[in-house]
């Protein structure tokens, strides 16, 4: 039996979500970007961090994320306590990789990302960053991975109600879409229930109304179950909303996946 398993963000960034809001480990094994980083002057932690919030922005250009990452694993070197580079480790390895068209490239930074989420859920586990991302990490590696898929299920769950404990606005709704998502493509065997998905989806609009990651995915929850007259109205809104600016690497994946569901929907 064939299974597999596929999750948001976003996540934001979702953006939404994950939205959304939005990953590390930008290494390829041929060459390490922590090897071929430049020689330059010694920053601090903080300087590293704001370097690779600036990175952030221009995400969808991956050669800006794999900058990133390099400062933020500076940051975490001469800092291993910082929350905040552990979690932003995190988000940025989950958009390398979702985004990287190199397998290894994917696969490592979703293995570094679940690694910096854990640390960062060590190091505050009462906020809902850590827990967002090492979710999001761990629904990236199922992706890959059937036997990951088998084994994250649970995890991605656990992480993604402990987000809605701490804090269910997070990301705009993001982990209502991790949730809808994980119930959306897994397995009936291992739980996978459409039905559940679009009742988790719609309840993450209270908090996303303008996630397009989210509309995305709760138009596809509404195909299954075969309400394809709401799945066009999720596509259409999606298609006409203006996105926010700071998720618009995310609203382009979102078109771009409404797009294909609303020909799927017109066969």
């Amino acid at each position: 039996m064939k299974i597999g398993l596929k999750l948001i963000v976003a996540l934001c960034c979702l953006s939404a979500v994950f939205a959304v809001a939005g990953s590390s480990a930008c290494r390829k094994r041929a060459a390490n970007p922590a090897e071929s980083a430049d020689a330059s002057p010694e920053k601090s932690t903080a300087e590293s961090i704001a370097e690779a919030d600036a990175h952030y922005v221009q995400r969808k250009d991956l050669s800006n994320v794999r900058r990133g990452i390099i400062a933020l694993r500076q940051a975490r070197t001469r800092d291993t306590g910082n929350y905040e580079a552990a979690w932003k480790l995190a988000r940025l390895d989950y958009f390398l990789g979702s985004h990287s068209k190199d397998d290894g490239e994917r696969d490592a930074a979703f293995r570094d990302g679940i690694d910096a989420g854990k640390s960062a859920v060590l190091l505050q586990d009462n906020k809902a960053d850590g827990h967002f991302w090492l979710g999001a990490n761990y629904g990236g590696s199922a992706e890959l991975s059937i036997l990951a898929s088998l084994s994250s299920i649970q995890d991605i769950r656990t992480q993604m109600e402990k987000v809605i404990e701490r804090d269910e606005s997070y990301a705009d709704g993001s982990a209502y879409l991790g949730l809808g998502q994980l119930y959306l493509k897994a397995p009936k065997v291992f739980g996978g229930d459409n039905k559940k998905a679009v009742e988790y989806l719609e309840k993450g609009l209270r908090f996303g109304s303008n996630n397009a990651l989210l509309r995305l995915r709760l138009a596809e929850g509404y195909h299954a179950l075969g309400r394809d007259q709401d799945a066009q109205k999720q596509i259409d809104f999606i298609l006409k909303m203006t996105p926010d600016a700071d998720y618009l690497p995310e609203y382009d994946d979102a078109v771009a996946g409404a797009k294909v569901l609303e020909k799927r929907i017109q066969l």
